[in-house]
């Protein structure tokens, strides 16, 4: 499944001015790097992809919308797939958003 364009330009347009974020393809899907960390990504798999500090995102986990991202199986402590129902309103997605590079900010770079 290709990731979701129109929700890449989306977050493109939050990010825009973000002088510290770049954008890669990984994985099938658009991540959003703040500084060298993965921060955001639409996946390729559907839905959002979020980097928070993991006792926040462990908190946000709600079973339905909010799930933990999981890769070979095993949940990525800190990682939460959002499935669309939680990004559709564009408060919404700018929330996810700005939670996720804020985060990322936190975390050591050159």
């Amino acid at each position: 499944m290709a990731f979701d364009v129109e929700l890449a330009e989306r977050v493109r347009a939050l990010l825009r001015d973000e002088l510290d974020v770049t954008e890669r393809r990984m994985f099938g899907g658009l991540a959003f790097l703040v500084n060298g960390h993965m921060s955001v990504t639409v996946s390729g798999r559907g839905g959002l992809m979020v980097r928070l500090e993991p006792d926040d995102a462990a908190e946000l986990l709600n079973g339905d919308v909010v799930v933990p991202f999981e890769m070979r199986g095993r949940a990525m402590r800190g990682w939460l797939r959002v499935r669309e129902p939680g990004y559709a309103a564009d408060e919404a997605l700018r929330d996810w958003v700005d939670r996720s590079v804020e985060f990322a900010r936190t975390l050591p770079h050159d």
